[in-house]
């Protein structure tokens, strides 16, 4: 797949989700993670979705663990994000950064 030099915004944020949650971020955790940060309902067939296509674009890699790695009841597929995938969300970052400043939006005037 080609380079991606840019996020959408759920990717953006499902991305960010992932960081947060560290070793701990797996489809359902990720999908509560953006519901609680964001206040808005997420689907986990979004969630699975933007991660498939985030990991076919190198941005995250997944690993299936078997449940008894986790003393858990079953096995869950576990994200990271990769360099690319974490050097792509500081360019974002950068991006939004320089739209945003400067621009006071308590006191601009609609």
């Amino acid at each position: 797949m080609a380079e991606k030099s840019s996020l959408g915004e759920f990717e953006h944020h499902v991305l960010l989700a992932t960081l947060r949650l560290g070793a701990n971020a797996y489809t359902t955790s990720i999908l509560t993670e953006l519901e609680e940060r964001t206040n808005r309902e997420v689907s986990a067939a979004a969630v699975f979705i933007a991660l498939r296509r985030l990991e076919a674009a190198g941005l995250v890699r997944s690993r299936l663990r078997t449940a008894t790695e986790r003393n858990e009841r079953r096995e869950r597929r576990y994200v990271r994000v990769t360099p690319p995938g974490l050097k792509l969300v500081r360019e974002a970052h950068w991006r939004l950064m320089q739209l945003w400043n400067g621009l006071n939006v308590v006191t601009a005037e609609r």
